[in-house]
């Protein structure tokens, strides 16, 4: 019990709004059909020329970088808002801060996608993985993004909870963090309306880009993501987490590591020695809070596995959260440098990539979609074992694609680095590996049309539940007492060890409060201090590599003979970008 809350306290009534969430839930369908499509595609241009159309919109240069905004940004994106707008109204017993704000975030949401999906095939492109759509995107992104960030916020300030879950911590760092991404890798200089070239030139360019890279996949696709799990992963075990103070480690050692790690793509480039290196050694301490989070999540099924072969719920969840541990310890291990000179420019980063997306990110939407689908909509599931099928049929999916491009990626890998027996490159013509690659990808292909078909079935099952709800949804109302607001909380009160004014004992009991992470708990209970104390981490992380990156000269050799492009190499830059 909150001991600022008087015993007495009136109830205060509210309601939840989930019309926001199902309007996001669909979205999130939507778009991860259209986005598996193009998927689907631009693997069909890479196993056969034929599907290489001649129209300009439509070849792989154009369709790729549209393909990985689709997945990232309207698919991930949809069922981040989704579970997070869901998550929580109900962990801090309240409603959403403005459902005028929510409505502005869905629309605006789907206006910036359906720009993308025009901009991107027509050749509009910063030439930024990840961030390719051009200035006047980026803008609408950070206001929409703003609007959700005051959702957050202002819903956290009208909590009736007074602890934040871990959940909520999660969420927190995802919204200050992409933020900060976001701005800082988006500084160009406008020269028309859907064309701009960036602030950063060079070494530092390349820099700037893969630490927004490597972080937008780690507070994009990593951070909400845990976040969710640790809410419906319980919720759906009926278990409680594991291990309240692995998550505080998993937590804070996660994002302070992972935003060191950007470097590590761009090992063996220009980029000064030491920052690849020392990308590379966070890369590798980040595998222990990485696989710290799988152990948290596996563990709360501890008491509950029976249910497992039962519910297709918990069957998405165990393997996504299984898929983040395997790729959680195969990107450290990328990031080596020794293995790094046979995977980079491999198709086995593609792999390791749609393990991760296919398997962490995409199993957890699916089984957060299957886990809300009866709740939303009121009515029971229309098929569990529709839902069944969905889960074996993508997780062999999965298999059928990663396998076959693991081994191209390693096959790349050592044709190019093949000598003969006179000192020279054993394969000189790059087309000799492509044509040992053909079998592999129509096997991808496969693979993806299997994953295809899943979610195909999940949209079926989930719009047949949807067609069965009642003819008006019921707003149940909620009741609790109203937090009391104070500048600081009580201190805790004092127990016996304290009580007893002992030297030795008031240490011993300094020590059970450190052991119990009892400081944790008061940080949770101020929400401004943690969002300040996320930032900070994040900022001071950042700042270690960007700093002597751009302020230092001596970082980074000049060499006299570079100069600016000339307007015609200017023109000939445009048109190699604009196709991808």
């Amino acid at each position: 019990m909150d001991p600022t809350r008087p015993a007495t306290a009136p109830l205060e009534e509210f309601s939840y709004d989930d019309g926001l969430t199902r309007q996001f839930l669909f979205a999130t369908l939507f778009w991860g059909i259209v986005g598996m499509l193009g998927g689907l595609l631009v693997a069909l241009q890479l196993a056969n020329p034929l599907f290489n159309f001649e129209l300009p919109w439509l070849t792989f240069g154009r369709l790729r970088p549209l393909h990985t905004n689709a997945v990232i940004f309207a698919f991930a994106g949809n069922a981040i808002f989704c579970g997070v707008y869901y998550s929580i109204q109900r962990l801090l017993k309240t409603g959403i801060y403005s459902r005028w704000l929510g409505r502005l975030h869905f629309w605006g949401w789907q206006a910036i996608i359906v720009a993308a999906a025009i901009t991107l095939p027509l050749g509009h492109n910063q030439s930024k993985e990840y961030a390719e759509l051009e200035w006047p995107i980026d803008i609408a992104i950070a206001v929409i993004w703003v609007a959700f960030a005051i959702n957050v916020f202002g819903t956290i300030a009208r909590r009736r909870e007074r602890h934040l879950y871990v959940a909520i911590w999660f969420y927190l760092a995802t919204v200050i963090t992409i933020a900060l991404l976001h701005i800082m890798n988006n500084l160009v200089v406008p020269a028309g309306w859907l064309r701009s070239y960036s602030v950063y030139a060079g070494v530092q360019d390349a820099f700037m880009q893969w630490w927004y890279g490597h972080n937008a996949v780690g507070f994009l696709l990593t951070t909400p993501f845990l976040g969710i799990m640790y809410y419906f992963l319980p919720k759906a075990a009926d278990r409680p987490v594991f291990s309240y103070k692995l998550s505080i480690l998993h937590f804070w050692s996660l994002i302070f590591i992972y935003i060191w790690a950007g470097p590590h793509h761009l090992h063996y480039t220009a980029l000064p020695g030491w920052a690849s290196t020392l990308g590379m050694l966070f890369s590798i301490m980040l595998w222990m809070p990485s696989w710290g989070g799988m152990i948290n999540g596996l563990l709360t099924l501890r008491g509950a596995w029976h249910k497992v072969a039962e519910d297709p719920v918990l069957k998405f969840f165990v393997v996504a959260v299984t898929f983040y541990g395997m790729s959680t310890f195969e990107g450290p291990m990328m990031s080596i440098k020794g293995v790094n000179s046979l995977s980079h420019y491999t198709d086995w980063t593609i792999a390791h990539v749609h393990a991760g997306a296919l398997g962490w990110v995409g199993f957890m939407v699916f089984g957060m979609i299957y886990w809300l689908a009866p709740r939303l909509f009121q009515t029971a599931l229309f098929s569990r074992r529709l839902a069944d099928s969905h889960f074996w049929i993508a997780t062999v999916g999965i298999l059928l694609y990663i396998v076959p491009i693991y081994a191209a990626g390693i096959t790349q890998g050592l044709m190019w680095r093949a000598f003969d027996d006179e000192g020279r490159l054993a394969y000189p013509d790059f087309v000799e590996t492509v044509f040992r690659l053909v079998p592999m990808y129509w096997a991808r292909v496969g693979g993806g049309l299997l994953y295809f078909t899943g979610a195909v079935l999940c949209v079926v099952n989930v719009v047949r539940t949807w067609s069965r709800r009642p003819a008006s949804y019921s707003a149940a109302v909620q009741r609790a007492p109203a937090l009391a607001r104070a500048w600081a909380d009580p201190p805790p009160a004092p127990t016996p060890l304290e009580a007893s004014g002992v030297h030795v004992l008031k240490f011993a009991y300094r020590i059970e409060l450190l052991v119990r992470a009892a400081w944790h708990r008061r940080w949770e209970r101020l929400p401004a201090l943690l969002s300040l104390m996320v930032a900070v981490t994040v900022l001071v992380a950042s700042l270690f590599e960007i700093v002597p990156t751009f302020a230092i000269d001596s970082n980074v050799a000049t060499i006299r003979s570079v100069k600016p492009y000339t307007p015609l190499e200017l023109a000939g830059r445009d048109i190699y970008i604009a196709n991808g």
